[in-house]
C-alpha cells in the first residue's frame, strides 16, 4: 500500500507560481497512476490532473489546463504539480492520490490518498 505525503503548499499572491510534492513510501510509484485533486471551502472535491504510470499520457480539468503541470520523478518517489499564474479560485486543500488500475478524471476512483496541502490564493 502507498503512504502518500503532500508539501508545498503556502499562501501566495494571484499570478504567482507554487510547485506541489507528493512524496510516497511504501511502494515505488513508478507502476501507479497519480493524481490530484482539491477542496475548496464550502465545495466539493475536484479532480485537478492526472498522470498514466508510464508518464506519456496526462489529463487536466479545464479551469486548471495551461496553467498547471503533473510530472514524476519516479528516482525520487515522487509527483509533482507545477501551478503557475495562480487565482484566488485555486485556493483549496490540494491531495495526492494514487491508483495501479484507475487513470483518469473521476478522482474516487483513485484509491491511495495524502492528507493534503493547503494553498491560499490572494487577490
Amino acid at each position: 500500500q502507498a503512504q502518500l505525503v503532500e508539501s508545498g503548499g503556502g499562501l501566495v499572491q494571484a499570478g504567482d507560481s507554487l510547485r506541489l510534492s507528493c512524496a510516497a513510501s511504501g511502494r515505488t510509484i513508478s507502476t501507479y497512476h497519480m493524481a490530484w485533486s482539491r477542496q475548496a471551502p464550502g465545495k466539493g472535491r475536484e479532480f485537478v490532473s492526472g498522470l498514466k504510470w508510464s508518464g506519456y499520457s496526462t489529463v487536466y480539468a479545464d479551469s486548471v489546463k495551461g496553467r498547471f503541470t503533473i510530472s514524476r520523478d519516479n528516482a525520487k518517489n515522487t509527483v509533482y504539480l507545477q501551478m503557475n499564474n495562480l487565482k484566488p479560485e485555486d485556493t483549496a486543500v490540494y491531495y495526492c492520490a494514487a491508483s495501479r488500475t484507475y487513470f483518469g478524471g473521476t478522482y474516487s476512483n483513485y484509491n491511495y490518498w495524502g492528507q493534503g496541502t493547503q494553498v491560499t490564493v490572494s487577490s
